[in-house]
């Protein structure tokens, strides 16, 4: 089985980032929506400056999470920070997602779509959802679904909702990363259960509030390992 891709997302310290340069990562998130996590884009320029000293000479790609940005947002904002993939975790359109990809080829788009989380809790929506998504963006983003923001509940959604998504994402040519209430503790359980193409991971790998080198490590390497 092909190695599954890690993003760790939601990073806002350099010296954090810096303690991370051995790790075998494949994709960095910087949040540029409302958040306790957001960055300025000054400081995203800093943080991605940084991924050209990547101690194994592959660095991971930058991504950067937004909600619902217009294109002269994304246009301005990429003059500053040099961004490989443009994550939309808003209610971005097929249409809009196309438009993105059209305006700047040289960046990768996703799109994050919302899956129900707990039990007896509405779902924000399907497998079918992916369909209009075929052919305009590189890749989708399950996470839970939380009626109160946009992503980074800490939560698990329904797992057994997975196979549904992949084998529609398959049908489509997407690649499906998953997101959602994951930490070192509970991904080796996905991985063995769903061995998706990819996990996305922010408030898993942190204490406090703030990103824990001791945890990125243990959920990069469980998941490099399975």
């Amino acid at each position: 089985m092909a190695d599954t891709m890690v993003k760790i997302c939601g990073l806002q310290d350099v010296e954090v980032l810096k303690s991370m340069k051995r790790l075998p990562l494949d994709f960095v998130g910087f949040v540029f929506a409302e958040s306790r996590r957001k960055v300025s884009p000054e400081r995203a320029a800093k943080l991605v400056a940084e991924l050209a000293g990547w101690e194994n000479g592959n660095p991971p790609l930058a991504a950067g999470v937004f909600v619902n940005p217009t294109l002269a947002e994304l246009e301005e904002l990429l003059t500053t920070v040099r961004l490989d993939v443009i994550q939309l975790h808003g209610q971005e359109s097929a249409e809009y997602c196309r438009a993105v990809r059209e305006a700047f080829p040289q960046v990768q788009v996703w799109k994050a779509l919302s899956v129900a989380g707990i039990a007896g809790e509405a779902a924000a929506g399907g497998s079918d959802d992916l369909k209009p998504y075929a052919g305009a963006v590189d890749a989708v983003l399950l996470d839970t679904y939380d009626p109160s923001g946009s992503g980074g509940s800490g939560r698990t959604f329904d797992w057994e909702k997975i196979p549904a998504y992949q084998q529609a994402a398959a049908a489509y040519g997407l690649p499906l990363f998953i997101a959602g209430g994951l930490h070192p503790d509970n991904v080796h359980e996905l991985l063995e259960g769903y061995a998706p193409y990819g996990v996305d991971v922010s408030s898993g790998v942190e204490s406090d509030g703030i990103k824990d080198i001791v945890k990125i490590t243990a959920f990069v390497e469980r998941v490099k390992q399975s």
